[in-house]
């Protein structure tokens, strides 16, 4: 077996996980001071009270996830060759799917590495380790990214909130290379990456096959991209043969990068960009009669918590009563929610009242979430957090 130490549940908490759910809650675990005095993230070996041994975990008793899953085999050795092959399955799953070398590479549990996000930009990774068993693996995992994939530069990008319910500060650290500048390849547009400085690991990989479907609509569009950030909706939009393409963001920075880029692409003269509240914007375009062929609102979330939920939705329902004006009649409305709080079903019928309350008609095209990229452990629907729906107005 091993030395490992051994977790126990409390009594009646073992159903769950014995229909093979990942994860064991803090209150599900009969918490005794040597736990508490474990350093976060050591693998475990996870019991219940009559014996039933449900595998290796990682363990942090300072989490309300308090175990997460490993490996099946309570002996599994946690160790570089155990993260070489992790990694290296999901490398052929990606090359498999035939996404290239521009995606998500490991999506957490989904890639059977509980709270590890990792995007690949050709040649450099972008790491974050949202977990404390993940963080304590780092000098593995980058060992075995750039073993596999010859990368030049290997950042980690650990400066999520979440990171705090773990008790791990936020950082970010170059652990491989010299040179992290990358880009990314997407719908014919090339867009410069600063994993150092940029939003989250970069780049939302996500869209990707939203961004292609609205894109596919675009020839001889007249487009509106609200919440733009740096434009990947719209400069697809414009690079798929829109007539005009109009940016909308709060950020100059943001907007800034996304005419950069448009200049690089050979794209500019046909984008133009509005700076301001993108609410406030929709409402000034909806008084002017501005009309699009298609209104595209990708906004950050909304509902950042569950307490924030209802003011979230109620948020999603007054953006698409402000973006249902501003589409042409015959046009489309794609809308979007990255809010894990925010469930699709609410989600859609708040964007249903807010076309409703603008007296639009519509019917919807396709709704959507991440891509294959983007996998779903089956006993975690929750992390399926993106949907998207495109609708025709009439």
């Amino acid at each position: 077996m091993t030395d490992r130490p051994l977790i126990r549940l409390n009594p009646g908490f073992e159903r769950r996980l014995k229909t093979g759910h990942p994860w064991a809650f803090s209150n599900e675990i009969r918490m005794s001071p040597e736990y508490r005095a474990y350093p976060k993230g050591i693998p475990v070996r996870l019991e219940s009270p009559e014996g039933w041994r449900f595998g290796t975990y990682m363990f942090n008793a300072h989490s309300l996830i308090a175990a997460r899953l490993l490996d099946r085999d309570p002996a599994a050795v946690i160790d570089a060759r155990w993260v070489r092959a992790r990694i290296e399955d999901a490398i052929a799953l990606r090359q498999r799917l035939g996404l290239g070398t521009y995606h998500r590479l490991v999506h957490a549990e989904a890639d059977r590495l509980p709270g590890l996000i990792i995007d690949r930009y050709h040649d450099v990774a972008v790491v974050q380790a949202n977990t404390a068993g993940m963080d304590r693996l780092l000098p593995e995992i980058t060992a075995a990214l750039t073993g596999a994939l010859g990368l030049r530069a290997v950042v980690a990008r650990n400066d999520s909130p979440v990171r705090a319910h773990e008790g791990l500060p936020e950082t970010i650290a170059l652990l491989h290379g010299t040179d992290a500048t990358a880009v990314v390849e997407e719908g014919g547009v090339r867009f410069s990456i600063d994993p150092m400085g940029g939003q989250k690991t970069g780049w939302f990989f996500d869209q990707r096959r939203n961004r292609a479907a609205v894109a596919a609509l675009c020839k001889g569009a007249r487009v509106l991209d609200v919440f733009c950030h740096v434009g990947a909706f719209g400069l697809q939009c414009a690079a798929a043969g829109a007539s005009a393409v109009t940016l909308v963001d709060s950020s100059a920075p943001a907007l800034g990068h996304a005419m950069e880029t448009a200049e690089m692409n050979g794209l500019a003269a046909r984008v133009d960009t509005l700076r301001g509240d993108a609410f406030d914007v929709m409402e000034e375009l909806g008084e002017r009669g501005e009309k699009y062929d298609i209104v595209i609102v990708d906004p950050p979330a909304f509902a950042k918590s569950k307490k924030d939920r209802d003011a979230g939705l109620r948020a999603y329902g007054r953006m698409a009563r402000l973006a249902a004006p501003l589409v042409a009649r015959g046009g489309f409305l794609f809308a979007a929610s990255c809010s894990h709080h925010a469930p699709l079903d609410l989600f859609a019928a708040n964007i249903a009242e807010g076309i409703t309350r603008a007296r639009r008609e519509g019917r919807i095209l396709l709704t959507a979430g991440a891509g294959p990229d983007h996998p779903v452990h089956p006993l975690l629907p929750e992390s399926a957090y993106l949907k998207g729906q495109l609708i025709q107005l009439m």
